[in-house]
């Protein structure tokens, strides 16, 4: 199981749309923290370009796609660009004891 940083840049002049989906957006993410794939997630400081960071665990970076794929934000055009990297942690509680540092 690898762990994986997901951020999103909003779509310009998406907080209307962003409004209107929040609801089911709020949900799909609850399902995934109750799951325990989705370990954190929220969205940029208000002096920060419109985006949100969401870490997530699964097996592959497919799999993550495969999941965001589904969010309403996303599916309903909100998130103008979607990056996912995996995520190697060498501090805190996730660490692995593999990890390297770059």
């Amino acid at each position: 199981m690898g762990t994986f940083a997901v951020t999103y840049a909003y779509a310009a002049n998406s907080s209307v749309g962003r409004d209107e989906h929040r609801p089911r957006h709020v949900e799909f993410l609850q399902e995934q923290f109750d799951d325990g794939t989705l370990v954190k997630s929220g969205p940029f400081g208000p002096e920060e370009d419109p985006g949100a960071l969401l870490i997530i665990k699964a097996d592959s970076k497919a799999d993550v796609e495969a999941l965001m794929d589904q969010d309403p934000f996303y599916l309903n055009g909100l998130v103008e660009q979607r990056s996912i990297r995996q995520w190697n942690i060498v501090f805190g509680a996730d660490a692995t004891a593999d990890a390297t540092r770059n």
